[in-house]
This record gives C-alpha cells, sequence and structure tokens, in this order.
C-alpha cells in the first residue's frame, strides 16, 4: 500500500501529513524505525539513581533493528482492554466535540521532514494550533482522572513530544469510559505548551536519536567484517 502525503495547509510545517487509516500497514510502515509519541516514555525512562532502563535500551534496539530490516518490531499483542480503548476512541472525540463545540480533525501520520520522528494524532483543532490527546481506560483510571482532575503522569511525555512536533500551543486532554453515568463520562483538561519542557524534551530526543544513530552504524559495520 503507498502512502500519500497530503500538504494540509498554506502554514509551514516541519512535518509532512501521512493520510493513512492509523493502525493500518501503511500506517505502522510510516513509522518505521521513527521516534513517535507513543515510544516517548520509553525514551526519557531512567532509574532512580539517574542510568537508562531496560524500556529506553529496548527501545534503542527496536528502532535500530527497524531501520535495519525495514520490518515492524512492535509488540501486536493486544489486551480486550486495548481493543476496547480503540473501539471507543470515535465516541471519546465524539464526546468532546460535543461538550467543547469544537471540531477535532484526525491527520493519520505525521512524519517529521528532517528527524527520524514522528506522531499520531487523536484530533487536532485549527491548522494545529491545538492538539487532542484521548484515553479511555480501565474505570479505576478514569475515576482516579475525575476525582484528581489532573492528567496521569503516564500520559505526559506523549502529550509533550505532540507538542514538540507539532509547534501547538495546548493540548485537550480527555478521559472517556461510557460505563460511568452519563454527567461522568468524561474529564476534560487543558496541557499548556511550556517553552523550557519543550526545549529540554528536544534535548533529550536529540541525545537518544544520536545513540540509535551510533548503535546502528556499529551493527552496519559488522557487514563489513563478515
Amino acid at each position: 500500500m503507498t502512502c500519500t502525503l497530503v500538504a494540509t495547509s498554506p502554514v509551514a510545517h516541519p512535518f509532512t501529513v501521512v493520510d493513512v487509516p492509523q493502525r493500518s500497514p501503511a500506517w505502522f510502515a510510516a513509522r518505521l524505525g521513527r521516534l513517535t509519541g507513543s515510544r516517548a516514555a520509553a525514551m526519557i525512562a531512567t532509574t532512580q539513581k539517574g542510568t537508562p532502563t531496560a524500556a529506553r535500551k529496548d527501545l534503542r534496539t527496536q528502532l535500530v533493528l527497524e531501520r535495519l530490516t525495514g520490518t515492524c518490531q512492535e509488540d501486536a499483542w493486544c489486551s480486550p482492554e486495548m481493543r476496547r480503548a480503540v473501539l471507543q476512541e470515535p465516541q471519546a472525540v465524539a464526546a468532546y466535540e460535543a461538550l467543547t463545540g469544537r471540531v477535532a480533525w484526525r491527520s493519520g501520520f505525521l512524519a517529521h521532514d528532517t528527524l527520524p520522528v514522528g506522531c499520531s494524532l487523536d484530533g487536532h483543532l485549527g491548522d494545529f494550533a491545538g492538539l487532542l490527546e484521548v484515553k479511555c481506560p480501565k474505570s479505576a483510571t478514569h475515576l482516579a482522572s475525575l476525582t484528581s482532575r489532573t492528567i496521569p503522569a503516564e500520559y505526559l511525555p506523549q502529550i509533550v513530544h505532540n507538542l514538540w512536533m507539532t509547534g501547538a500551543a495546548w493540548c485537550d486532554f480527555l478521559s472517556f469510559d461510557d460505563r460511568f453515568p452519563l454527567p461522568l463520562q468524561t474529564m476534560l483538561v487543558r496541557y499548556a505548551r511550556d517553552e523550557t519542557e519543550i526545549a529540554l524534551y528536544a534535548r533529550v530526543v536529540t541525545a537518544f536519536l544520536a545513540e540509535v544513530d551510533d548503535e546502528l552504524a556499529a551493527v552496519q559495520t559488522l557487514q563489513e567484517v563478515a
């Protein structure tokens, strides 16, 4: 399947929209070897001593293998809760639009023009002025969000990655669970772009991508030895 590249507006963005359905074979192909939002948490993970975690090392190896082999190295296993979350996404986006009166546009996969990074948005507002991040979690997680009115920490790396990628000024985070009574099905909070946070994240990304490049180069020298 061929990826179709689409220019979304006259405004210059540092990325190209790959106009394919999310989770399609072409979408997985567009992600190969790229650091994406869903991988951001693993990329920044460190131990209490500040050393890289196994998850970070595994991600580095995964990206090296994807670039080397051209095949997806992501775990395709999907739990019933994960499958339910995927199926609930359209309903969650519709709930957001009803709640805010805004239209959330879908955009396939965003591939950075100069770096091996990208992201898949649940929605964007206007010409990527704002973003939408939807989660349809376990009911216990949704309840915790309702109670605290805050974004769970595990989702923040993905949001920061997407803000960095797109240049958007904010991201609306929506937790959605249709198993709750109607007034409690949604928890909406806005996360504002913080330039200091974005600059720090960019430095971490640069360092990580350099590690991936170095590991790939080391593997490729094995061909010369052989």
